[in-house]
């Protein structure tokens, strides 16, 4: 498997890597690029990404140390994640603040412990996957958090779309325990979740990065290492808030094609095969045109995201006209009680 490294000058090498058995474990690839800034203080950018479709085997794992793994959170992300790092031979705990959540990955060979402190006790890394910054904070720091299990030697690893205030808060608490903290929000939603696509977006801890590089490889496609804490939370903050925005400007487009007497459907094809095809207007289109919107990422949690987005920008005083027009559409929709409808029934708000 090759090893590729891109320098500054960007030229290229390779090295070739021997396959260890006939269960083809996965070996990421690394790419070492320019800094996300210009700034010779900011660390590079590291992106790893599978060359394969086969997963990491738990041999892998092992080699790391990491012969248990926590998982607090069980949502529309959590579950498939969790299910993923199962199946792949973890010995994985789980938690979630509706129990009944967790039977489905007991049954397939998870353990359970009644709090975060105490899945993290029993863990030697654990990973969250909190709705929102709120849920992010109780569930590390609050009363039974999981820092309360925190020690030496362990990890702790936030999946959880949040700010960086919020990111830098839990790192603080986890740290102080003597522990390793890792920031790594996700881009994908349920589908890609359940397949083991996800792009993790991570920044803290570098050795943490490295030690739990196997598991992050079972979750997901591809994986950068984006420096200090803070950097991950800002990526997947940008990143969903141009993807809101192009779901507002998709949902006008599929309704003035069709006011003006339009398939919609022809819309999705004519633009599947131009410029600006992107898969989730393929995936969404058809559904959407349909009036369904059979939730893979909650409505709620992309207004959400805007409005965090809003306050970054403005942490810095960068103009945002066009995500701050989409985040007052999403709150229409969720005036509309759509909430909890994928966020593609932000359409509805048009209508």
């Amino acid at each position: 498997m090759p090893m590729i490294r891109i320098s500054h000058s960007h030229h290229l090498s390779s090295t070739a890597m021997a396959m260890c058995s006939s269960f083809c474990p996965h070996i990421p690839n690394h790419f070492r690029g320019r800094p996300i800034s210009s700034f010779p203080t900011k660390p590079p950018l590291f992106v790893s990404f599978k060359a394969f479709s086969s997963q990491t085997d738990s041999s892998a794992i092992k080699d790391e140390g990491l012969t248990r793994v926590g998982f607090l959170g069980l949502g529309i992300m959590g579950s498939p994640m969790a299910q993923n790092l199962i199946k792949a031979g973890c010995d994985v705990t789980v938690w979630n603040r509706t129990k009944s959540k967790c039977d489905p990955l007991i049954s397939l060979g998870a353990k359970y412990e009644p709090s975060p402190a105490e899945v993290a006790a029993s863990c030697d890394v654990t990973f969250a996957m909190l709705a929102d910054p709120e849920s992010a904070v109780d569930i590390a720091c609050g009363k039974d958090g999981a820092a309360g299990g925190m020690s030496p030697g362990k990890g702790y690893v936030d999946v959880s779309t949040v700010d960086g205030t919020t990111c830098k808060l839990i790192s603080e608490h986890i740290k102080a325990t003597g522990a390793l903290f890792l920031e790594a929000p996700v881009s994908g939603s349920k589908k890609p979740a359940e397949d083991g696509q996800l792009i993790f977006l991570t920044a803290g801890d570098r050795s943490l990065y490295e030690m739990v590089a196997p598991l992050l490889d079972i979750m997901g496609k591809s994986k950068f290492f984006l420096g200090d804490v803070g950097n991950g939370a800002a990526m997947k903050l940008v990143v969903n808030m141009i993807m809101g925005s192009m779901m507002a400007s998709f949902s006008e487009g599929l309704l003035l094609s069709e006011k003006v007497g339009l398939d919609p459907n022809v819309l999705v094809e004519v633009i599947s095969q131009g410029a600006i095809s992107a898969p989730m207007f393929s995936t969404k289109g058809p559904s959407m045109a349909q009036s369904l919107y059979p939730t893979a990422f909650p409505l709620k949690h992309q207004q959400k995201d805007l409005r965090l987005a809003l306050k970054l920008a403005e942490s810095v005083s960068q103009p945002i006209p066009i995500a701050a027009a989409t985040n007052e559409l999403y709150k229409v929709a969720k005036s509309h009680g759509l909430s909890d409808q994928d966020f593609s029934a932000v359409i509805e708000a048009l209508k």
